[in-house]
C-alpha cells in the first residue's frame, strides 16, 4: 500500500492516541524519502514524526518488526543520542506495517569528516549503557557469540555473489570468499567479545547532528541488538557507509578512520575499550563482508515482485524495486555495483592488510 493511501488512517489512528490531540490528514506532512524500509511523516503543530515501516529489514511479521522497532527506542533512548518514541500504531489492514511516534531531531545530516568526533562519542553513550540479565533482553536478538552468528549471516547473504544478477567478476567473488575465511579463523582463535546494545545501523546518513546544542543522534534503530560494538564503528565508517548516502558522501582517509576509533575508545568506559580493542579489526572485516554481501542479496532480491498483502505476511522484509521511488532504487543500484567492483574492493581491503594508522592503532 502507497504512503498517500494510508495517511487518511493514520490521522484517525493519531487522533484517538492518548494524550495527543486530533489532527487531520493535511497536518501530516510526508518527508522526503531517503531509505529503503521507511517513509516519514510530520505531525504539523508539533515536533513529532510518524515513521512508517515499509518492510521488516529482520525478516519479522508486521506486528513483531513493530515491537522490535519499538524496543530499539526504548533501550537506547538513556544514552541521550537516540529520539524518544511517544505511541505505537498497530497494523492494521489500512495501516499494514503500523507506525511508530517518535521525537522529530531537527537539524542537518552529519558532515564528514567534522563530525566523527561527535558520532564516536554518540555510539560510546550507546554502547556504554547496562546490558540487562539474559531474560530481559528479548525481543531483540541476542545471540550467544554475535561475531559467529553475524559470520553467518555473511555466509547466508553470500550465496547470492553466485547469482549472474550479482554484479561482481570471479576475481572479487574469490576474494570476498577467502576474506571470509581468513577473519573466520582469527575469529576462532579469540574469546567472545563483551556484548553491548548495538545499533548495526550506524552509517552517517542516520545520525542528524541537532540545531543549536551539536548532539549527534542517531535516528535509525530498527536494527538493534546485544552484540559486538565494533561492528557499529565499523558501519559508521567504511566507504560502503560513507558513500552510501548523498548527503553525507565523503571518502574518509585512514588516518580519520583511524581518529574516529580513538576518539570512541577515549570516551566509552576503560574496561570495555580495553576489552573490546583487539577485536575492533576483526569486526571491521566482518561488518565490511556483511554489507558487500548484502549488496549481491539485493541485486538479486530487488528482481522479485512486491509483497502484496505485508499485514498478513510471515515475513514483511521485501526488498523489491518496486516498493520503493525509482529515483532511489537506480542510487541503490549505482552504490551496489561500486561496491562490489573489484577496485572498491581492494581499496577497502587496503585498510587492515596494509601498514597504516589504523592498523597501527588497532593491532594487525
Amino acid at each position: 500500500m502507497k504512503l498517500i493511501d494510508q495517511i487518511p488512517a493514520l490521522a484517525a489512528a493519531v487522533s484517538t492516541l492518548s494524550g495527543f490531540v486530533p489532527v487531520t490528514a493535511e497536518e501530516l506532512i510526508p518527508l522526503p524519502t531517503t531509505g529503503l524500509a521507511h517513509d516519514h511523516i510530520r505531525i504539523g503543530g508539533t515536533a513529532m514524526l510518524l515513521r512508517v515501516p515499509r518492510q521488516s529489514q529482520l525478516a519479522l511479521a508486521a506486528r513483531d518488526n513493530l515491537a522490535y522497532q519499538a524496543a530499539c527506542f526504548r533501550r537506547m533512548e538513556p544514552s541521550g543520542h537516540t529520539p524518544k518514541l511517544f505511541a505505537v500504531i498497530d497494523p492494521v489492514p489500512d495501516i499494514p506495517m503500523g507506525a511508530l511516534v517518535v521525537e522529530e531531531i531537527r537539524g542537518r545530516t552529519m558532515a564528514l569528516p567534522a563530525g566523527l568526533g561527535n558520532a564516536a562519542r554518540a555510539l560510546a553513550a550507546i554502547h556504554a549503557l547496562p546490558v540487562p540479565p539474559a531474560d530481559r533482553r528479548a525481543p531483540l536478538k541476542d545471540p550467544e557469540n554475535a561475531v559467529n552468528a553475524t559470520l553467518e549471516e555473511v555466509l547466508a547473504q553470500g550465496r547470492n555473489l553466485s547469482s549472474p544478477f550479482a554484479p561482481v567478476s570471479e576475481q572479487s567473488r574469490q576474494t570476498i570468499g577467502a576474506e571470509i575465511e581468513s577473519v573466520r579463523s582469527v575469529a576462532a582463535q579469540m574469546p567472545p567479545p563483551m556484548k553491548t546494545l548495538i545499533s548495526f545501523d550506524a552509517h552517517p546518513g542516520n545520525f542528524i547532528a541537532e540545531t543549536g546544542t551539536g548532539r549527534a543522534v542517531l535516528v535509525d534503530l530498527e536494527k538493534g541488538r546485544y552484540g559486538g560494538a565494533g561492528f557499529d564503528l565499523a558501519h559508521a565508517t567504511l566507504y560502503t557507509s560513507t558513500t552510501w548516502d548523498v548527503s553525507t558522501y565523503a571518502e574518509l582517509t585512514v588516518d580519520e578512520v583511524a581518529g574516529f576509533y580513538a576518539a570512541w575508545l577515549d570516551a566509552v568506559p576503560s574496561e570495555l575499550g580495553v576489552a573490546l580493542k583487539p577485536w575492533l579489526l576483526p569486526m571491521r572485516r566482518i561488518m565490511w563482508l556483511w554489507s558487500v554481501t548484502w549488496c549481491a542479496k539485493w541485486a538479486v532480491e530487488s528482481r522479485a515482485g512486491q509483497i502484496a498483502d505485508k499485514h498478513a505476511a510471515i515475513s514483511a522484509e521485501d526488498w523489491s524495486a518496486e516498493n520503493t521511488n525509482g529515483d532511489l532504487i537506480g542510487h541503490v543500484a549505482r552504490r551496489v555495483t561500486c561496491y562490489l567492483s573489484d577496485e572498491i574492493i581492494e581499496r577497502v581491503r587496503s585498510e587492515w592488510c596494509e601498514d597504516n594508522a589504523l592498523t597501527r592503532l588497532l593491532g594487525t
